[in-house]
């Protein structure tokens, strides 16, 4: 029986914790800026974008699958967003509309990625691999491989807005991550999750229903890239067809693993994941103060991932042993 920390936490996610107030001292110490309010806000409103996407990616992943689609996705699903301010006129009802129609399309793109894996029996990662092609691929073609430019102020307003001095993204992702939280640790539906991931067969013969189970994950993934399109498409009050969200599935990815859930799935937490995804902002915060190239900033990252991977299976065994 695992303990429970506070927030959901786990005692697996006590490693990550630990890594995340380690790095936060020796950060200070290796800069007088990191300190300042500002700099910490905006790593937090860095991460917000791919964390968002996250907290999804540990459904799927806690369920035994993967989504590698959500970078592409999320610069499909903001183009379609300002498409439809522009075409609305850009008010606050077209900017509702355009919320409404993001996380409606990311719920549905969601579920051809779930209904592919389930029905069609396709392995996760061949199908997502696809999608994410065809989400680029159709962001590419409808905005002839240019911009997607808004024409309405106030969603590049909102998109820069704060409460409390605190960026509305930031707020968005700890609103989501408490509210997941909450589904994963506290519903039948959370335990379904785990129970499909740690052992398919043992899940079917307690009547679970896998196929549902792991569908909605995938659907889940989809309203968090809606959420995330939108937010980061009205940041920029723009979208670039090539390069909007390059990479965002391997930083979702990551902040997954480094806050402690394996990627063989059955367990992890929500909360794991924004400290994963913080730990990666502060990392990548560190090596631009310290004028470390960009080109090799996704070494670093990789590095962190597999090292989080080794760091977990080692564990594993000695929880097993024990």
């Amino acid at each position: 029986m695992r303990k429970r920390l506070p927030f959901g936490l786990k005692t697996e996610n006590a490693l990550s914790l630990g890594a995340l107030i380690v790095l936060f001292v020796l950060s200070s110490i290796a800069s007088p800026y990191f300190l300042q309010v500002q700099n910490l806000l905006n790593i937090l409103k860095q991460v917000s974008y791919s964390g968002i996407i996250g907290l999804g990616m540990a459904f799927v992943i806690i369920g035994g699958g993967i989504d590698l689609s959500v970078g592409s996705m999320t610069a499909f699903i903001g183009a379609i967003a300002v498409l439809v301010v522009n075409w609305l006129g850009g008010g606050a009802w077209a900017i509702a509309a355009a919320w409404v129609c993001a996380l409606a399309l990311g719920a549905v793109s969601g579920l051809f990625n779930g209904i592919v894996v389930t029905k069609g029996r396709v392995a996760p990662f061949i199908v997502t691999l696809g999608t994410l092609a065809i989400f680029r691929s159709l962001t590419l073609y409808i905005g002839n491989a240019g911009q997607f430019i808004s024409q309405s102020d106030a969603y590049g307003n909102m998109g820069m807005s704060s409460v409390l001095g605190v960026p509305t993204a930031v707020w968005v992702f700890f609103v989501l991550a408490f509210l997941l939280s909450g589904l994963l640790n506290r519903t039948r539906y959370g335990r379904y999750v785990c129970a499909v991931g740690s052992n398919e067969k043992v899940a079917t013969y307690a009547a679970i229903s896998v196929d549902k189970t792991r569908l909605l994950t995938y659907v889940i993934t989809g309203v968090m890239v809606g959420f995330s399109g939108v937010l980061l498409s009205s940041r920029m009050n723009s979208v670039n067809s090539s390069n909007t969200a390059v990479n965002f599935e391997m930083d979702a990815i990551a902040a997954v693993v480094i806050g402690g859930t394996p990627m063989t799935g059955g367990r992890g937490t929500i909360w794991g994941v924004v400290i994963g995804a913080i730990i990666l902002g502060m990392i990548n915060n560190m090596l631009n103060m310290l004028s470390v190239s960009a080109y090799l900033q996704g070494t670093v990252k990789g590095l962190v991932i597999i090292a989080a991977v080794f760091i977990q299976r080692d564990s594993s065994r000695r929880g097993s042993r024990a």
